[in-house]
């Protein structure tokens, strides 16, 4: 008979084969479980967090059990249990000034500037939307017959492909020192150009880059416009590619879409592999922050990650900021990453086109204003009625004008569990269908806050 963590190999085997879920995902919440025993028909695992069994049991259960049901041939029910229980977060930690930590924070962002230690492949978290475009490049590191050349990455700003296509540089380099790399951006390449050009030489400009065994080009978009630039750069690439040399290609948009580019370089952007990088889901955005935290040697609380992980979305580098000034904050509280630290962390990092989020704070601030009582009173145990009634509206508020996971209200009031936050919102969530006095007043409150916080707007 198969031991249970031989099972537990098969399990994860049969996930990944059938593809009942992303890489990410699996990584994250399945591979990290610690199989304990079958008992009967129970299978045992153990995590190390609630917030982890939480995801396992909401989202994982029923597909888990139905693997292990299709491998061992009879009823299986998935049991996990916490290894140790969850620190409670720190609610009671006064918000930080970043102000006063910039130079802690300058000095972290000069230790981990841009580099290989962050660069490679290994440290590229893989998700859907980004799998095509990372097996793109993996596959050039080792196939040198040019298979995909040129190869044409976009995406937006700030979601790894400046991250790729150093690691390609990386790894090349690696496995054959001999080999010419270069990688610049497109701005560089412009900027030597006209140095060149002022010099009337362009002879040094031309060795170097019609010479390389691999050609990596960052936000090629800078050339839009640029009529001189674009000429080298055509000559160049023909060159290269007549050769059978490696031609990487990266921009915010794709070829057809880069209309003040020549015709005749935009069709030849499209001789070889076009590969897009979208938005990360938050399976990837969880994963990515995890990531960075270990390269900084911090530990974020689960809880923290996700809260960063469901209000920065739409951009790793700012994932990536946050994990740095958590980590300057860290340095500065001496005391662990909490909610309030990430919250701080994410006002100073949204951008205008991203709305600064209501923080549980404020809307806790708002309904203790009226009715008449101190924030401390919502967050405490106290249980007389104006009390008891204020908290179970300021937990409606909170969900109705943040997007925030239950657990994480529940951390924000105090401690208090996710049945708990429930039962606060579905009785408020009743009540005011019933009571119009209550409807008006709730409605009041959340068109305060928003009114006090445009940009918060849904």
């Amino acid at each position: 008979m198969k031991s249970f963590d031989e099972v537990f190999e098969q399990i994860k085997h049969y996930i990944t084969e059938h593809e009942l879920i992303s890489d990410v995902a699996c990584n994250t919440w399945i591979s990290t479980m610690i199989p304990v025993r079958l008992d009967g028909q129970n299978a045992v695992f153990q995590v190390d967090t609630g917030f982890q069994q939480g995801i396992l049991l909401n989202n994982y259960k029923t597909m888990l059990e139905n693997v292990m049901t299709e491998l061992m041939g009879f009823p299986v029910n998935f049991v996990v249990e916490v290894v140790v229980p969850a620190k409670e977060t720190d609610k009671s930690s006064p918000a930080l000034d970043l102000s006063e930590i910039d130079e802690k924070n300058k000095e972290l962002q000069r230790s981990f500037e841009f580099g290989e230690y962050d660069y490679t492949f290994d440290t590229f978290i893989v998700g859907r939307s980004n799998e095509f475009a990372y097996a793109a490049c993996k596959a050039i590191t080792t196939d040198q017959r040019a298979t995909y050349n040129p190869l044409f990455i976009y995406g937006p700003s700030g979601l790894g492909k400046t991250h790729l296509v150093t690691a390609i540089k990386h790894e090349i380099s690696q496995k054959d020192p001999s080999k010419n790399v270069i990688y610049v951006t497109g701005e560089s390449f412009g900027n030597e150009l006209i140095k060149a050009i002022d010099k009337r030489d362009t002879s040094v400009f031309h060795d170097k880059y019609r010479n390389a065994d691999v050609l990596i080009v960052d936000d090629i978009q800078f050339f839009s416009g640029k009529e001189g630039m674009q000429e080298e750069f055509f000559h160049t690439f023909n060159k290269l590619h007549s050769e059978g040399k490696q031609i990487v290609i990266t921009s915010d948009k794709p070829p057809r879409d880069l209309q003040t580019l020549e015709e005749r370089i935009r069709n030849r952007f499209e001789w070889g592999l076009i590969a897009d990088i979208s938005v990360p889901d938050f399976e990837t955005r969880f994963a990515i922050i995890r990531r960075k935290a270990e390269l900084l040697n911090l530990q974020i609380p689960d809880e923290v990650t996700e809260f960063i992980a469901t209000r920065l979305k739409t951009n790793i580098r700012q994932l990536e900021g946050a994990v740095k000034k958590l980590k300057a904050l860290k340095t500065l509280a001496n005391s662990p990453p909490t909610i309030s630290m990430a919250q701080s962390v994410i006002r100073d990092i949204l951008t205008d086109d991203q709305p600064v989020p209501i923080t549980v704070e404020k809307v806790i601030a708002e309904v203790a204003n009226v009715y008449g009582i101190s924030p401390d009173d919502i967050r405490s145990s106290k249980r007389t009625a104006q009390i008891s009634t204020a908290r179970k509206v300021a937990a409606y508020v909170v969900r109705e004008v943040t997007d925030m996971p239950l657990t994480v209200i529940g951390t924000e009031f105090g401690g208090r569990d996710h049945s708990t936050i429930v039962y606060a919102i579905n009785n408020v969530s009743e009540a005011i269908k019933k009571d119009e006095n209550l409807k008006t007043l709730v409605d009041d409150i959340i068109k305060d806050i928003r009114e006090k916080n445009p940009q918060s707007s849904n």
